[in-house]
């Protein structure tokens, strides 16, 4: 009888561990189902931002070492950080071959993948978050991100770290259609990826948590933040155990700032720094005007206008290869102060036209890498007047490189906070900080007031759609008139001869139109309501669907704004 009872409990011990696997699946599969039907809580949110912050830093990391084994194998350089010293030894043929070739592939993606053609950047992924629940466009994005990469690796004039924002932004829509997010948990797990992916790009995980606040969502609301600097650090963790734990640029000395006395030039650097922000995005935009008329005039196939910008950008480089790729090089060279007045200047210049040439040719990249390397030029042959002018009053003229590369940066992007940081978490001087702020926020006072707040939201401009203003200007565009309006057999509608009065006027509107459209019209025809009117083919009469009272469209507009705040403030 004791052995019994001993093999009984043998047999009960064996099944119930044979059990804990079966439970801890049933377990996780249970967890999984009421993530999916009741979207995350705010500890599995953390769980998950962290998985984000994993993902689209090594996706930084993953780019960034595509891109220098690219130009190591193109232009066959140890180094890629030397990239333009080494291409100065290279053919002729080389240097004209490599960014057409590369223009050639990045048209024949971009025509394939995309519906315009065009490499998305950070000012889609701003358009996700504001306008489509914290979503882009997956296929369109692994693609862009491909072009992108083509780009920087054979010799494009642009940054690395508007395809990474994109490609986070790819990763967290992902996820957020995996688990059903909503809109505002969906932009949360936006801002995680763009946060994590600006931490590894530039070893910088402050500033990539306030770039996310800052830039992507635009408030800095006390949700968010948490989840954010999770992945942030999370993104940063994978970037440093691959490159280490070193700053991107290495600063000579400190720099000596002469305090008060000094202040006022680093005001007008400001002042100056915003104009240059300003004429460079117009160049950029200009060209884009200017390149679409030309493609259009001589029906040159769209495929083949990223290897005309490549053809031009090989010409230029064949006299100065400096304009090539990201540019770190030169940046070194102006904030450690190894480049004459003269050679500043026109490299400054130089690099405005590559990068216009470059995004004129929809080769893909990002503004921000630029704009440093023109702030930081522009800064040191400020610098080097002002110091020569005022020599026992002034520091050093690497000072006036490191504000100047912050405050055309900031201007460029219209995020004085974040640039700021990452321009600290770059160098590693926090001692000239007074004068980086100086400069910053002239720079970003002036250029705000010339172009719709930053680059980013000057391209959503210039494609009709308004986000520069706040909610208040782009929530009417979420809102359809047919799933505002009252159908025809609603009890509480327009009466059916008010209605054919009004059409009879020709005051009706469209049921595909959004309430960004309808209410101009009540303010035009002082109606309480509009018929919603399909017009049919030749020959089929229209449509009526029911109406839009103007009461319905104000609350719904109401309801928006009151939700639009609640997650800001939240």
């Amino acid at each position: 009888m004791p052995g019994c009872t001993s093999a009984l409990m043998n047999t009960s011990r064996e099944t119930m561990i044979r059990s804990i696997p079966g439970r801890i699946r049933v377990a996780i599969g249970d967890a999984w189902r009421l993530l999916l039907k009741a979207g995350p809580g705010r500890v599995q949110l953390w769980f998950i931002a962290l998985l984000i912050g994993i993902a689209a830093g090594g996706a930084a990391v993953l780019f960034r070492l595509g891109i220098d084994l690219l130009q190591s194998t193109l232009y066959g350089t140890d180094d890629p950080r030397l990239l333009h010293s080494f291409a100065e030894t290279l053919p002729w043929y080389l240097i004209l071959a490599i960014p057409i070739c590369g223009g050639l592939i990045v048209g024949l993606i971009l025509e394939k993948y995309t519906d315009d053609n065009r490499a998305k950047s950070v000012a889609e992924v701003i358009e996700g978050a504001a306008l489509h629940n914290g979503r882009v466009e997956t296929r369109e994005g692994l693609a862009s991100a491909a072009a992108s990469l083509i780009t920087l690796g054979t010799g494009g004039s642009t940054g690395r770290e508007g395809p990474v924002v994109h490609l986070a932004a790819v990763i967290s829509s992902w996820v957020s259609a995996r688990i059903k997010a909503d809109g505002i948990t969906g932009r949360d797990l936006m801002g995680c990826a763009v946060a994590a992916a600006v931490s590894a790009s530039f070893n910088a995980p402050i500033a990539g948590a306030l770039f996310a606040l800052e830039v992507i969502l635009r408030h800095f609301a006390v949700h968010a933040f948490a989840p954010i600097v999770i992945a942030s650090v999370a993104g940063t963790v994978i970037s440093r155990l691959t490159f280490g734990d070193v700053t991107e640029f290495m600063l000579i000395d400190e720099g000596i700032l002469a305090f008060y006395v000094e202040l006022p030039a680093f005001l007008i650097l400001g002042l100056l720094s915003g104009l240059v922000a300003v004429v460079m995005m117009g160049a950029i935009f200009l060209a884009e005007d200017i390149g679409t008329s030309f493609v259009t005039r001589i029906r040159l196939p769209r495929f083949l206008r990223p290897a005309v910008a490549g053809l031009m950008l090989g010409c230029l480089a064949l006299m100065f290869p400096h304009i090539i790729g990201v540019g770190y090089e030169t940046t070194s060279a102006a904030l450690t102060g190894q480049l004459l007045w003269h050679e500043a200047v026109i490299f400054c210049i130089l690099k405005v036209v590559a990068v216009a040439i470059t995004m004129a040719g929809r080769m893909g990249g990002g503004i921000f890498s630029p704009s440093l390397m023109v702030g930081a030029l522009l800064g040191l042959a400020f610098g080097l007047i002002s110091t020569a002018i005022f020599p026992n009053v002034s520091g050093s003229e690497t000072i006036y490189a490191l504000a100047g590369m912050g405050a055309v940066a900031a201007a460029v992007l219209g995020a004085p906070i974040s640039t700021t940081l990452i321009v600290f978490e770059l160098t590693g001087d926090w001692q000239t900080g007074l004068a980086v702020m100086v400069a910053v926020s002239m720079s970003t006072a002036v250029a705000s007031r010339l172009v719709d707040r930053s680059f980013f939201l000057t391209q959503l401009e210039r494609r009709n759609i308004h986000l520069s203003q706040g909610p208040q200007a782009y929530l009417l565009a979420l809102f359809r008139v047919g799933n505002v309006m009252r159908p025809l057999d609603d009890t509480q509608g327009a009466p059916e001869d008010a209605i054919w009065e009004a059409i009879e006027e020709g005051i009706w509107i469209d049921p595909n139109a959004t309430l960004e459209t309808a209410l101009p019209k009540f303010e035009n025809t002082a109606r309480p309501f509009l018929p919603v009117l399909s017009v049919g083919d030749e020959g089929k009469p229209p449509k009526i669907h029911g109406t839009l009272f103007h009461v319905d469209a104000l609350r719904a507009y109401n309801r928006a704004l009151a939700a639009t705040a609640e997650e800001e403030h939240s």
